[in-house]
Order: structure tokens, then C-alpha cells, then sequence
């Protein structure tokens, strides 16, 4: 150990396995951590990064990690680097931590807590508009020269007066339901439990949700229980007429069953931020002018981003102070 170094035990070492940080993000944690060790900057394979931080004179005793990352946090992961004892996520979702696990190891885990959540209900409604439109479908008309050869372009539907189903009203569904209420359209949700803060109608069943709605917006966290929780049945229910917008996990949709009642006219429209297997899109969903796709943008902006930093760097603050974690996440929250 050089001369001024702290001791091994009260290091702050980091561990980073996030691919997309500005440069910005990562001088931000070097200034104020001891060390910061960055798999992606190291181009080793996963196995061997993980080794090498683990026999490190100073292992790393927290990590940073996001789930588009390289790895699963699950129990092999936890064997790999022993001396992690909290993991900050760059996302809400959580979807891709073992939390049980991490709590039996008295591993703290937090996660991006509101940061993104304007930013992802801005998105949603924009995609909504966007379907109902044909904004991005028309641009493609016009770009392509297609105006003077075709006439006019086919109409779009309005927004205001839909009935919207919210699959999920935490954070992100609320402010997206504030967002379309004041737009004109009829609210309606689905959650764990009933909110007795708000005055839209709760449906505890996700199909009779999807029967009532003309939208039917995804805005849950994934787990066991959301995995494919819009279904053929939930498509069926929602109708030709129906419009699907998921801003959440890909695998809260049924994505082979979506496409089909998409390519089959079963349903009306598509608002995608999120795919089951990223970055791949099923092939079909390309040439369809009703379906709307972004590449799992909608967290980001430069706000959020700076945003995100501060959250970050002020949750590992708290743990390496031995004081509470800003946005802590348990098993039994999620």
C-alpha cells in the first residue's frame, strides 16, 4: 500500500460495469473515490475483470451497474467479487438484481429512485401522440417523395377523450397519468393495490383493464409476476382498435404474440422503447408504419444525465459513510 493510501477495509473502491456514461460521469466518480475500476475500460473478459478487482490490495467494495450491463448480480457474481457490500443501479428497474440474494449476503442495494421518471412519462405520451398521429409514419411520407406522387396523407386519430389503461401507477405511471388526464383522456390503472390517493378507476385484473382501454401503456417494474403480463388474452381484450405503448422491461410484453396481433391488425398501434431481447428487434416490426420504436431512450436526456450523476455519486456517499442509501430497494418493494 503506497504511502497515504487508506487502509484495504475503509477504501472507497468502485466497481463500474455501465457501457453508456459520458466522460463527464466517470471523471465525476474518479474525484471523488479512491479508486474506480472500469470494466469496460479494462478489455478484459468479465471473469477475468472481476478476478483481478476481487484480489486487488484494495477490493472494491461497492459496484455501480446498470441492467444492460455485462452480468446478472446473482449469487455466482456475488462469489466472484466477496467484498461488495452495495450496488448502485442506474435504472429503476432492478429486474436483473437478485434481491433476495443480496439481502441474505447484507448486501445494500439502491436504484435511480425519481430521476428518470419525468423523462420516461414525457416519452410515453410522446410515442402515444406520436402512434395516434402517424407523426414519424407521415415524416417517412414526406422524405420519401411519396406527398406529390400520393396526395394527402391518411388521417390520424386524436388523443383527447381515450380511455388509457396504466399498467403500474408508482412514479413513472402516475406522472404519465397526470400528463393524459390533463391531454383529455379517461384514466384508468392496475397495480398491486389500490391507490386511495388517486380517483382513477382501478381494475385488479390486467385483461378487464385492457377491455375498458383503447391504450393500454406499460409502466410496471419487471418481476415474476409482470413477466408477459400483457398476454394474448390482455391483446384480445384490448382490441383492433387498441394501441399498446411500453416504456418499462420488453418482457412485460408478450413480444411474439404482440407482433402477430400487430401484423394481423388484431391490435391498432405500437409505442416500443423496450424490447424482450436488446438491442434486437423482431425483424417484422421494421416495415410496420403503425408501430413507433426508440432504442430504450427514454430515460435519457442531458438533465437526467447530470441528474443521474448527483444521485449516484450522493447514494455511494451515503454508504461509504455508513449512513442510509438515498433510494434503497428491498425484495419486498418490488
Amino acid at each position: 500500500m503506497a504511502s497515504g493510501d487508506p487502509p484495504a477495509s475503509s477504501a472507497k473502491v468502485l466497481l463500474l460495469l455501465v457501457r453508456r456514461t459520458d466522460a463527464s460521469f466517470r471523471a465525476a466518480l474518479r474525484r471523488r473515490f479512491d479508486a474506480v475500476l472500469d470494466f469496460y475500460a479494462s478489455g478484459e473478459p468479465l471473469p477475468a475483470f472481476l478476478a483481478a478487482a476481487a484480489s486487488a490490495p484494495r477490493p472494491p467494495r461497492a459496484a455501480v451497474v446498470v441492467g444492460a450491463g455485462p452480468a446478472r448480480v446473482d449469487a455466482a457474481f456475488l462469489d466472484a467479487v466477496p467484498s461488495l457490500r452495495c450496488l448502485v443501479s442506474l435504472a429503476a428497474g432492478v429486474d436483473f438484481i437478485d434481491l433476495d440474494e443480496c439481502a441474505r449476503r447484507g448486501v445494500a442495494v439502491a436504484n435511480s429512485g425519481r430521476v428518470f421518471s419525468p423523462d420516461v412519462a414525457d416519452h410515453a405520451v410522446a410515442m402515444l401522440i406520436d402512434v395516434l398521429r402517424r407523426v414519424s409514419a407521415a415524416q417517412r411520407f414526406v422524405r420519401s417523395g411519396l406527398w406529390p406522387v400520393h396526395g394527402d396523407y391518411p388521417l390520424g386519430s386524436k388523443l383527447g377523450g381515450r380511455r388509457v389503461g396504466i399498467i403500474g401507477l408508482g412514479n413513472i405511471g402516475s406522472l404519465i397519468a397526470k400528463r393524459l388526464e390533463a391531454l383529455g383522456c379517461v384514466v384508468y390503472y392496475n397495480s398491486r393495490t389500490p391507490k386511495d390517493s388517486v380517483s382513477y378507476r382501478y381494475f385488479p385484473s390486467v385483461r378487464d383493464l385492457a377491455a375498458a382501454s383503447n391504450v393500454l401503456v406499460v409502466a410496471c417494474s419487471l418481476n415474476k409476476a409482470t413477466r408477459h403480463i400483457v398476454s394474448k388474452d390482455v391483446l384480445e381484450a384490448l382490441g383492433k382498435d387498441g394501441i399498446i405503448i411500453n416504456i418499462s422491461r420488453g418482457a412485460n410484453v408478450d413480444e411474439a404474440e404482440l407482433a402477430g396481433a400487430l401484423r394481423e391488425r388484431r391490435i391498432a398501434g405500437a409505442g416500443l422503447d423496450v424490447f424482450e431481447n436488446e438491442p434486437g428487434v423482431p425483424a417484422e416490426l421494421l416495415s410496420m408504419d403503425n408501430v413507433v420504436m426508440t432504442p430504450h431512450v427514454a430515460v435519457f436526456t442531458s438533465e437526467s444525465m447530470s441528474d443521474l450523476r448527483d444521485h449516484t455519486i450522493a447514494n455511494l456517499e451515503a454508504f461509504f459513510s455508513g449512513k442510509p442509501l438515498l433510494t434503497p430497494v428491498h425484495p419486498e418493494t418490488v
